[in-house]
């Protein structure tokens, strides 16, 4: 009965500690040190859409890290499903998925890009007035 018990709190803790991304639902988001209101803030974001790896979950709250590595509870009402990326390196923005394309626009490391969609090795993204496609080998933000 032991052994059955901790196969299957094995196989829960497995699923439910799957990591994924999420962004920042505002443009003023505090991160705490721990897991409810009671807890410090750590480091207040001021990026919406700010993408976010989920690393673990307690009751309302999620521990998050950031692009930097930042870590710490942020509650679920400041989170959003949006999807976002962060350039790891600077990109060049295309018309269409494939370098053979016309290329829009120069995008600098650390811009925030807002993803419509993603196919391949490719993403389609929005920054500002542009739209195009970006490889998606060099972003940080999506799984």
């Amino acid at each position: 009965m032991l052994r059955l018990t901790l196969i299957f709190y094995f196989i829960f803790n497995t699923l439910v500690s799957e990591e994924y991304f999420l962004s920042l639902r505002n443009d003023k988001v505090n991160l705490r040190l721990g897991p409810s209101f009671d807890y410090p803030i750590k480091i207040i974001y001021k990026k919406k859409y700010l993408p976010v790896l989920i690393k673990e979950e307690s009751e309302n709250f999620r521990k998050i890290q950031d692009h930097e590595n930042n870590s710490g509870w942020i509650h679920i009402s400041q989170l959003s499903k949006k999807k976002s990326v962060i350039t790891l390196k600077n990109l060049i923005l295309y018309n269409r998925p494939t370098i053979y394309s016309k290329p829009l626009v120069n995008i600098e490391t650390g811009r925030l890009l807002l993803v419509s969609k993603c196919k391949d090795k490719w993403c389609k993204v929005k920054s500002g007035k542009y739209s195009g496609w970006i490889k998606n080998n060099e972003i940080w933000g999506r799984l």
